[in-house]
């Protein structure tokens, strides 16, 4: 099954992507100047992210330690899979001919995307 994380979650990955294990306090020292997020928000957001099996926690020491129990990859895959479904029709082309339309994508990247699936066989 995977797992869904809210933009405001995603900031908390980032920080335990980065470095993990992380405790409450590190990740709000982190988040706190861009954010503004105390550290009920930081707390609030730990406690939903466990519940739905995206961090986990080890209570082991003097204080909680979090970790990510889903990758960058696979958070980037669910979130590229929801962005096809409810923008593009499931259409990846779509997404590529705007990226192409807007200026987002240039002749190096698509040159680098065809590259990629000859290498992989696609």
């Amino acid at each position: 099954m995977a797992v869904q994380v809210t933009e405001a979650e995603w900031k908390i990955m980032e920080c335990l992507w980065d470095h993990a294990p992380q405790t409450m306090g590190e990740i709000t020292a982190t988040l706190e100047p861009a954010t503004g997020w105390t550290r009920q928000t930081v707390i609030t957001l730990l406690k939903r992210m466990a519940e739905k099996g995206a961090v986990s926690m080890d209570d082991n020491g003097r204080a909680k330690k979090y970790n990510p129990l889903i990758t960058r990859e696979e958070a980037s895959a669910e979130e590229t899979h929801k962005l096809l479904d409810h923008v593009f029709r499931g259409k990846a082309s779509l997404l590529v001919n705007q990226l192409v339309d807007s200026g987002d994508l240039s002749a190096e990247d698509l040159q680098e995307i065809l590259k990629t699936m000859c290498e992989n066989g696609k």
